[in-house]
């Protein structure tokens, strides 16, 4: 069976609370209800920065499977449709940022790193695969640029280029050079869209059409164009709807959810709401539930937790549902595909929290369990 991966990011880690034991509930699921998930972190090499665990969707329980080692702080993961290849991060300021590929046998559930290229920017902290998955893309937040390299036949990284941007933002501390947070691709494959917290920008990229095994580079830059935010905003990361006609971003410093509709060729902001209350400064995250009905942001500093919002599905407004407490500095936090289970990656107290969720409510419940790990930073499954 095709499994599909998830990302997390971890460190070393130890289960509480999912004992791995057989139960009669565990017995009655799926097959299909078994996940593997990724888990990077931050940590040094010589520990196993990412790990990989299996995680059973239908009771909400993990288990730890294989790690690897050999690459400095991986604090954020990408994986190729086909579920074989992963491409990570190596968050590291100076001549050590890095870009990795690596190879996963979904029979062992083991992961082997293959090749690493320097990003040729300080601190990448986000990782996108293009579409046609012949390119992948660095976010690098210490760098003011991004780094795009392309692929071999065998799907690992060749060197790249970098595309650097210049500017600053009001908050003299936290802007001012740009600070790519976030690159990400439109649902219609237009576009390359990188958030730059430092200038409160969106920079756009069309993409170039291809041919397979062609040496046309992957954005067109002379067509490049630039989406302005709220001045002191300090966009951070979003996420499109499945129809492709919404998108949602999270802003770091003003703490707002900004909404947009999306026509396939500009974004247009309609709706501005606030996720964090306590003018924290450290919104992080942000995701739909499956059903896309549901909306929650991640906010870190202060009254550490996740927003919930209620989206209007004919036109895409939210509207506030809650708001659930968590640990300390919740930073990346992904939903099972099922929907029944929301899980946080909580830095600063080195665990994975798991919540269940209402569906008909969005609510949280927390279940008590565990994956206790090291500076966990950015989770995400694949079944």
């Amino acid at each position: 069976m095709n499994k599909k991966l998830i990302l997390c990011c971890a460190g070393i880690a130890i289960l509480t609370g999912c004992t791995g034991k057989k139960s009669q509930q565990a017995a009655t699921t799926s097959v299909s209800d078994t996940l593997y998930m990724l888990v990077g972190s931050y940590g040094p090499a010589d520990q196993e920065g990412i790990k990989v665990y299996k995680f059973n969707q239908a009771i909400g329980e993990g288990q730890y499977v294989s790690g690897v080692k050999g690459i400095s702080n991986p604090s954020y993961q990408t994986v190729s449709k086909d579920g074989k290849r992963v491409y990570s991060v190596g968050e590291d300021d100076g001549g050590t940022a890095s870009a990795h590929t690596l190879t996963f046998d979904a029979a062992t559930g083991t992961l082997t790193l293959i090749n690493s290229q320097p990003t040729q920017g300080a601190a990448p902290c986000h990782i996108a695969l293009s579409p046609e998955e012949d390119y992948v893309v660095t976010a690098n937040y210490n760098g003011s640029n991004i780094s795009l390299f392309p692929l071999d036949g065998k799907g690992r990284l060749k060197p790249g280029q970098t595309i650097g941007f210049e500017g600053s933002g009001p908050d003299k501390e936290r802007q001012a050079i740009p600070h790519l947070h976030f690159v990400y691709f439109t649902p219609d494959n237009h576009y390359l869209l990188a958030n730059d917290l430092g200038t409160d920008r969106i920079h756009r990229f069309p993409l170039n059409t291809r041919q397979k095994g062609s040496n046309t580079p992957l954005v067109d830059r002379q067509r490049a164009s630039d989406i302005r935010l709220t001045p002191g905003s300090g966009p951070r990361h979003a996420v499109f709807s499945a129809d492709g006609r919404f998108a949602y971003l999270i802003t770091e410093l003003s703490g707002e959810v900004m909404a947009f509709t999306y026509d396939g060729d500009s974004l247009s902001l309609m709706q501005t709401v606030q996720a964090d209350t306590l003018d924290a400064r450290g919104s992080a995250d942000i995701h739909l539930s499956p059903d896309g009905r549901f909306l929650y942001a991640s906010n870190r500093l202060k009254g550490d937790g996740l927003a919930i919002f209620r989206v209007n599905p004919e036109d895409g407004t939210l509207s506030k549902a809650g708001y659930q407490p968590t640990g300390i500095h919740p930073r990346n936090f992904v939903l099972t595909p099922n929907g029944q289970y929301l899980l946080v990656a909580c830095r600063d107290t080195d665990e994975i929290q798991i919540f269940a969720r209402d569906a008909s409510t969005g609510l949280l419940t927390d279940t008590g369990r565990r994956i206790k790990t090291t500076k966990p930073v950015c989770l995400k499954f694949i079944d």
